[in-house]
């Protein structure tokens, strides 16, 4: 029963249950002169679905890989940096959360089952917002991505709980419910204004990744053009209020001389909460070999993501002509449509896989060491060969834990990797930031006072 094995591996009752649901009998038997005799089909075309999914299942448990992997998420629940579920909401339903149900499987790559079964305890909810937009509509857009976020954690009760520090991701974790936090992908949408980041801040956000495709006004991006040689003097005050804050600074998406003037001024550890290593891929959004070492120094982490263009050479190679194309959309269907009319001429993309994905967390963790590599999928609701062959959606990260097992990594190594590295920096951001609240007040600056200062 291929059909329901990409889907459904791992999920025990949920894939049952998907698989229930698919089979609606009235729109896979043809109506039949005879009741009793369309029923007895039923019965059987369902009995062949159980019989499938219990030989899907029982393939999975004969791996005593994955079985070992199961059990370490157990003990140490994955911390995921990065899944776009606000954004999909937005575009697909108008952030229409309550009318989008994930308590059961869903369509795209996230939802509430596979998030079970995937061993995921705490996810970053990442709240998007284009960098290609106005000012005024970037803020009011964050404003709203928040909003559907919050929504749609509050929704869930039973399953998801809004954590903003280490010790609310602890209790959730007690209580059996995925903590919940919000990271802001674009530091554009603070609009220059340290008091609007103040502001998100008390709103529940934990992570702001400094840039998104386009420098900002106070720091470069990987993918455009350098305006202020990394940080301006106002993106170096941006820092220090984050720091002051307990907000992480995420290093994702910045050029790498914003990535080292961050490093220079910041007095807590960074996080990439979704990048690879550029050692192995050479695209420009992933992390150079001599900011890693300096990761090993902040006692940051890398989390590493799943994107293809980032893990797969040959996936980045076809798709550089792609980027410039794609940079200023504002939405995932302008995308994709830009993306489908590219393959015309390109052709289609290479897959990235489960491997590469595994080669680059091997990596970081050669050069920045086991205490510095993490896991930051960036599932963002697409399918396809948009998604990393073998992990496809959040259910999967099993898998990618057995195939670090396969490897030789060890438990312990495996418990920093899932969670125990990022709790480590979200805890030491926190006692930075208890310090600096006791050492000085919140920031006043202007960004007119220091624009182009040191």
């Amino acid at each position: 029963m291929r059909l329901f094995s990409a889907r459904c591996a791992g999920v025990t009752n949920a894939c049952l249950h998907k698989s229930l649901r698919k089979t609606r009998i009235n729109n896979t038997i043809p109506l039949m002169e005879n009741e009793l005799s369309r029923l007895l089909i039923n019965v059987l075309f369902v009995l062949a679905l159980v019989l499938g999914w219990q030989t899907v299942c029982a393939d999975e448990h004969s791996d005593p890989y994955l079985e070992q992997a199961r059990a370490i998420l157990k003990k140490a629940p994955l911390v995921d940096g990065h899944n776009d579920l606000p954004m999909v909401i937005r575009d697909e339903v108008d952030g229409n959360v309550e009318g989008h149900d994930i308590s059961v499987p869903a369509s795209h790559d996230t939802d509430i089952p596979r998030l079970r079964a995937g061993g995921v305890g705490t996810q970053f909810w990442s709240v998007y917002v284009p960098s290609s937009l106005p000012p005024l509509q970037a803020v009011r857009q964050q404003l709203e991505q928040i909003d559907i976020a919050l929504r749609l954690i509050r929704l869930y009760p039973d399953d998801l709980v809004l954590a903003t520090t280490v010790a609310g991701i602890e209790q959730a974790r007690k209580e059996g419910k995925i903590a919940s936090l919000i990271g802001i992908e674009g530091g554009h949408t603070i609009v220059n204004s340290l008091g609007v980041l103040r502001a998100y801040y008390e709103l529940g956000t934990r992570y702001m990744t400094l840039t998104h495709y386009h420098s900002n006004d106070w720091a470069d991006s990987a993918t455009d053009d350098a305006r202020h040689d990394g940080l301006s003097g106002f993106g170096k005050e941006v820092i220090r209020e984050m720091n002051r804050l307990g907000m992480m600074i995420d290093l994702s998406h910045v050029s790498p001389k914003t990535m080292n003037d961050v490093l220079d001024v910041t007095e807590a550890p960074v996080i990439f909460s979704h990048s690879s290593a550029q050692a192995l891929t050479s695209h420009k959004r992933n992390v150079p070999d001599d900011v890693l070492k300096r990761v090993t120094g902040n006692d940051g982490v890398v989390m590493v993501t799943f994107i293809p263009d980032f893990v797969s050479e040959e996936r980045k190679q076809w798709a550089e002509e792609l980027e410039p194309i794609t940079r200023d959309l504002t939405t995932e269907a302008e995308w994709n449509a830009a993306a489908e009319e590219y393959k015309k001429t390109h052709g289609e993309p290479p897959v990235g896989t489960l491997s590469q994905v595994a080669d680059h967390i091997e990596y970081v963790a050669r050069v920045a060491g086991y205490d510095h590599v993490g896991i930051g999928g960036d599932f963002y609701g697409q399918s396809g060969d948009d998604l990393v062959k073998g992990l496809e959606d959040v259910s999967r990260y099993p898998y990618l834990v057995a195939e670090l097992l396969r490897r030789g990594w060890s438990e312990e190594n495996l418990a920093r990797l899932t969670r125990n590295n990022l709790l480590r920096v979200f805890g030491q951001v926190e006692k930075v930031a208890g310090r600096l609240q006791a050492q000085r007040p919140p920031s006043l600056m202007q960004f007119e006072d220091r624009a182009k200062g040191p």
